[in-house]
Order: C-alpha cells, then sequence, then structure tokens
C-alpha cells in the first residue's frame, strides 16, 4: 500500500484543492454572478458531456489500464499504443457527422420543456470530446505510475478557469455567451495540457504493426464502453432528467446539493487513480493474496475518510444552507440522500478496478444495464412526485442495488469481501457522531458554528478512530504524521 498512500496522498491534497475551488464556484460565484437559468444550462451541458464521455472515448482509459502490462516487446506496446490514441475518433467522427445531419431533431427532443438548451448542443460536443481525450492522456501516465499532475489538471485546472471566467462575468469583462465559449475553452485547454505531459512522460512511437491481442482489446474495448457509459451515466442522469421535467433553474439548486454530497466521493477519486493501475498488475500477475489485502484495505481506509467528510456535511448542513442564498436551501434532502449513496461507493475500496481489470468485466456492463434502467424508471416516477428529492432518492436506490450486486459477485468469483468486523466498528462510530452532534449548534454565527463544530467533530472522530485502531494504514499515518507511539 506504499504507492497507494504516498500518491494517493498527494491526490487528494490536489482533489481537495479543487474542490475547494468548486465550492466557492458552486456555492457562491455561480449562485451570484449568474442567474439561475445560465446556471442550471452550464450544469446540463457539462452534465451530458459527461454521459457522452466514456462513449467518445471508446473505452480506451479503461482498455489501456487493464492491457498495458500485458505486452512485454517494444513493438507489440508501441503498436498497442498507437492503437489507444486512434481509437475514440472511430467512434466521435460518426458522431459528430450524426449530430450535425440530425440538429434539428436532436434539438426538438432536449427542449421541450426548456427552450434555451437548443443553441448550445455543439458545446455539449466538443466538450464531450475534450473530456475523452483528456481521459485517454491520463490513463496514458496512469499506467506508468504518475498520476498527481493528471489529477491536478482533473480536480483543479478547470475549477480555476470557471472562478476566473466567473470574475470576467461579474466584472463585466466578458458577457454570458462569451462565458459559455470560454467554459468550453477550458476544457480544450485542460486536454491539450494533458497531451503535452503524457507525451513528455511517454513519447508515442507510432507502429502499425499487427496486435496478437486485438480480438480481446476490441472486445473489451466494445463492452466497456458501455459499462464505463452507464457507471459515468448514473452521475449525471439525474440533472438530464430533471430538464425533461422541471424548470432548468432548479436543475441549479440540484446541482448545488449533489456538489455539496459529492464532496464525500474525494477519497475515492484520488486513490483510484492509482488503484485502478496497480490492481490491473496484482490481476495480470494472479496475485491474489495482495489483491484481497488490497481490497479490504482500500475499503476501510476509504470509508474511514469519507465517514469523516459525511459527518461534516450532515452535521453542518443546516448552518451552511443559511449561507447561500435562500432558494436554494429546497436541496437539504438532497445532499442527505446523495451523501449516503456516495458512503457506499467509499465502503466498496478497490471493486470496480477489480471488476474492470478481472475476465468478469462483462459482467459490469450487465450490472450497468440493470442499473441504468432501474434509475431512469425510478427517474420517471419519482421526480413528477418529488422533484428533484425524487431524482436523489433515485439515484441512492440505484446506487444501493448496483454496489450491492458488484459485492456479492466480487464474492462469488474471488472469494473477497472488502468488509470486516472494523467495517461494523466504523459504522457505529458513524452513527453515534450523528446522533451526538447533529441537534447541537453552537450560538454564534453560521460560519463560526461551522469551523467550532466542524473542529470539535474532528477530534472527536480522529481520537476515537485512533484508539479503536480500525485501520493499520491510518494508525501508521498519525503515528508518522503526529509522531504518536502506541
Amino acid at each position: 500500500m506504499g504507492i497507494v498512500i504516498n500518491q494517493s496522498f498527494k491526490n487528494t491534497i490536489t482533489t481537495y484543492l479543487g474542490f475547494g475551488l468548486g465550492a466557492i464556484n458552486t456555492l457562491f460565484l455561480y449562485t451570484e454572478f449568474m442567474s439561475d437559468t445560465y446556471y442550471g444550462l452550464v450544469a446540463y451541458i457539462l452534465s451530458t458531456a459527461n454521459i457522452m464521455m466514456p462513449l467518445m472515448a471508446f473505452g480506451v482509459h479503461n482498455t489501456l489500464i487493464k492491457f498495458y502490462s500485458t505486452f512485454r516487446s517494444k513493438n507489440s506496446l508501441n503498436s498497442f499504443m498507437t492503437l489507444m490514441l486512434f481509437m475514440p475518433l472511430v467512434i466521435s467522427i460518426p458522431i459528430g457527422i450524426i449530430g450535425y445531419l440530425s440538429y434539428d431533431t436532436i434539438a426538438n427532443w432536449l427542449t421541450q420543456k426548456n427552450e434555451i438548451v437548443e443553441d448550445y448542443l455543439w458545446y455539449i460536443f466538443i466538450t464531450a470530446l475534450a473530456m475523452a481525450y483528456f481521459e485517454v492522456f491520463f490513463a496514458w501516465v496512469k499506467v506508468q505510475m504518475k498520476t498527481v499532475f493528471g489529477n491536478f489538471m482533473k480536480e483543479v485546472f478547470h475549477r480555476v478557469g470557471v472562478m476566473t471566467l466567473l470574475f470576467a462575468l461579474y466584472f463585466n469583462w466578458i458577457n454570458v455567451e462569451q462565458f459559455l465559449i470560454g467554459l468550453v475553452g477550458v476544457y480544450v485547454l485542460r486536454m491539450l495540457l494533458m497531451l503535452i505531459n503524457a507525451f513528455y512522460i511517454r513519447l508515442p512511437v507510432f507502429r502499425f504493426y499487427k496486435i496478437d491481442k486485438l480480438s480481446a482489446i476490441l472486445k473489451y474495448s466494445s463492452l466497456i464502453i458501455i459499462a464505463g457509459s452507464i457507471a459515468t451515466m448514473i452521475l449525471d442522469i439525474d440533472k438530464f432528467m430533471l430538464n425533461n421535467y422541471i424548470e432548468i433553474e432548479k436543475v441549479a439548486y440540484y446541482s448545488v446539493a449533489t456538489f455539496i454530497a459529492t464532496v464525500i466521493a474525494v477519497p475515492q477519486r484520488a486513490m483510484h487513480q492509482i488503484l485502478m493501475p496497480l490492481t490491473a498488475k496484482l490481476i495480470n500477475d494472479k496475485n491474489k493474496g495482495e489483491l484481497s489485502d488490497l481490497y479490504e484495505r482500500s475499503s476501510l481506509t476509504l470509508y474511514i475518510i469519507g465517514g469523516f467528510i459525511f459527518l461534516l456535511i450532515v452535521l453542518n448542513i443546516n448552518e451552511l444552507y443559511n449561507i447561500i442564498p435562500k432558494e436554494f436551501s429546497g436541496g437539504i434532502t438532497v445532499v442527505f440522500l446523495i451523501s449516503i449513496a456516495k458512503l457506499y461507493d467509499n465502503l466498496l475500496g478497490n471493486n470496480n478496478a477489480i471488476l474492470f481489470n478481472s475476465d468478469y468485466y462483462r459482467m459490469v456492463l450487465v450490472f450497468g444495464v440493470i442499473l441504468a434502467i432501474s434509475a431512469v424508471l425510478l427517474n420517471i416516477i419519482l421526480i413528477p412526485l418529488y422533484g428533484i428529492d425524487g431524482s436523489a432518492l433515485a439515484t441512492l436506490m440505484a446506487v444501493l442495488f448496483y454496489n450491492s450486486i458488484k459485492v456479492i459477485f466480487v464474492k462469488i468469483k474471488f472469494n473477497m469481501l472488502p468488509f470486516t468486523a472494523q467495517t461494523l466498528k466504523i459504522s457505529i462510530l458513524i452513527i453515534i457522531c450523528v446522533l451526538a452532534f447533529y441537534f447541537w449548534e453552537f450560538p454564534f454565527n453560521a460560519y463560526l458554528n461551522i469551523v467550532l463544530k466542524s473542529a470539535l467533530i474532528g477530534i472527536v472522530y480522529a481520537l476515537l478512530i485512533y484508539k479503536l485502531d480500525v485501520s493499520e494504514d491510518i494508525s501508521n499515518m498519525f503515528n508518522n504524521y503526529f509522531r504518536l507511539k502506541k
């Protein structure tokens, strides 16, 4: 776990920096500098681009990681890497042509509730393509076990760009139309900088020799496109579907709530960057002992850290909504529901990495299809009944079902579970903290209340985690950083 902890720690810092900037953008700058309608439009453009991204990447960002360590000769490896660079164009070009020829039909379908979307569909396509190739170039460096710069670009760069654009909008240096063009430009620039970094670390040597594993590679990519699209779709399908049922400004309210809850996913996102290639290597080397150990330890580490963030969010949510504009306060229930879903994601550790890099990757597709169908049906049923709360409930129900299936499948096929007795201890600790702190507020203003309450929760939680010794990795980190001795 040394390389995992080392790079995960650095990635966690940059990811939290990115989410901190994102919080400023989401909770304060967007809500103050831009109308709710255009804020909802921005959320819709980015969510739809995220849904399209795995399809346009042709699954290359996963395929590259899975097969990279299986090639031994330079010629075969160079041919493989050449294929990875060009594969996304195979599907992106036809999508672009279809979009051009069918623009009016697509626009009519997507603008039944909010006509403002019609003029910005090409923004979605260009952003999705930039996101797709960014992930390809990021995967290019992940297989070299170099993830820190890529994670910085993934989490921090575009948020700094958006913040700059928002201030430019506030000072009337640009108008909202120019802001939207600049938003797309930020994602394109991020992709180009990632390309430079990837080629600096490993310059491509273009080879077009026959690849022995070509059939397996294409089969994997074809299936992982759908599986990856489904996994990404679940994160954004709610905002995409809300556009067809409610006013677009309410999509902005929902986006703020889900952003707050998504902070819980930061440790998982950070650790995932290094867990993917490491898990692939253990599977390719058939090292089941270390794989099982990594499964349990990654689950415990992510659950402890994610549980702490969950407590900070849930126990401060009422005060947080006193800070931002009142019209956004209807998203408190959304925060609770999505937070639980994100915490369960953390509990799974490197489960996704195991499934995506094993011979059972086809099952990810099967599970994903079940998840997608259930999520869409639940949204169709619950959004008309409960609005944005219904969409959040649909997401939670779908995630609980999907994650449980994946845990059971890995148990059946690999005889491994991420849960231990320590998992139960952490769960009880989180419940006790919620019951002890939720109804207790300091009699100060919202900002000071959040700071004091968070500090108190942090001290109590950290001391109990250390005293209970639920994770060797976390205990060692305490000992190293605070020079504690047991």
